[in-house]
């Protein structure tokens, strides 16, 4: 008889296997690479920092030349990708995609590294993503401690922005949410926010998503061994923004954001829909669905390199300045 060390609990192929004494196998991360002072290809430096116990993140700083090297930067907070559950900011795939987007957009970026699910069950990754991003904030103001220099000495706080990829998409949103209802240290605002192929979904099925298998769809999965003991289930209201108790879409605490999708994501019905659903809350910011064809799934994240990819990335580049 196998040991309970060796006995699979649950799975999520092709992401990670379960087994019963609560180890978790990812089969999918890339692997970590560490923070490097000057880039060889873009000349962005960055570094790891501790924003709490529990919360880690890596900062990037572009590399500018007199005069412009005495300017204020946007500040982005950047929340990764990978379903809750798999995914790092320390990740090789994270890191080469914030050089990248750091050199393009002239802004400097916290990468949050929020704690990732089963180990640690949603909320935890939205309370760590708000821990950091009021972290950020606090920089705006003259008495805090723990300060970064990258942060006080190059950031503008008039210009803080937010924005994740997939999982990351959707803990966008919900900052935003939150910064809406609850407000931020020093009174910051954050004045935009991107969502790239949002994780979205819900227990009934919309557009062109299949109705047979709904409950067994990885989507679907994927939220349940997250946030097991979510109120709602799948229709919780971080999840799905267009259930019947989710806060009102007009209370978004940004004045511009962009949606991304892509013609072949099993997520674009859901992002047009958000996009949809946000014009049509009465809502007052800018807002610009971007879709590009013949791609999946965070193809600019898997697929930096590619013409596509680096398309994309000039896109959210071009937002955030």
């Amino acid at each position: 008889m196998a040991s309970s060390a060796n006995t699979i609990a649950s799975e999520l192929l092709p992401f990670l296997r379960v087994y019963q004494d609560g180890t978790v196998e990812r089969l999918l991360d890339s692997p970590f690479v560490p923070p490097s002072p000057d880039d060889p290809t873009t000349g962005i430096s960055s570094k790891d920092t501790t924003i709490s116990p529990l919360v880690p993140a890596r900062l990037y700083l572009p590399k500018l030349s007199p005069p412009t090297h005495q300017r204020k930067l946007p500040v982005l907070v950047y929340f990764h990708g990978g379903g809750f559950c798999i995914g790092s900011a320390f990740s090789s795939l994270c890191h080469d995609y914030m050089n990248s987007l750091v050199s393009q957009a002239e802004v400097i970026a916290v990468s949050v590294e929020y704690r990732l699910a089963p180990e640690h069950p949603l909320p935890a990754a939205y309370e760590d993503s708000w821990a950091a991003l009021q972290w950020v904030a606090s920089h705006s103001l003259k008495d805090t401690v723990d300060k970064d220099p990258w942060l006080t000495e190059n950031g503008d706080f008039d210009r803080v922005y937010i924005g994740g990829d997939s999982a990351g998409a959707n803990i966008a949103h919900n900052m935003a949410i939150r910064a809406g209802m609850e407000g931020l240290f020093g009174g910051v605002k954050i004045l935009g926010a991107f969502l790239s192929h949002p994780y979205f979904w819900g227990s009934n099925p919309i557009g062109s998503e299949l109705v047979l298998g709904h409950e067994q769809n990885l989507l679907y999965r994927m939220w349940t061994l997250g946030y097991p003991s979510a109120p709602g289930g799948i229709d919780h209201p971080m999840i799905n923004p267009f259930a019947h108790d989710a806060p009102s879409l007009s209370g978004i605490g940004c004045s511009r954001l962009l949606v991304c999708v892509a013609e072949r994501d099993e997520l674009r019905e859901r992002g047009v829909r958000y996009a949809k659903a946000v014009r049509e809350s009465g809502w007052g910011g800018e807002l610009e669905l971007f879709e590009v064809l013949g791609v999946g799934h965070c193809f600019h994240v898997v697929n930096l390199g590619s013409d596509s990819g680096k398309n994309m990335v000039n896109r959210l580049a071009s937002f955030l300045q």
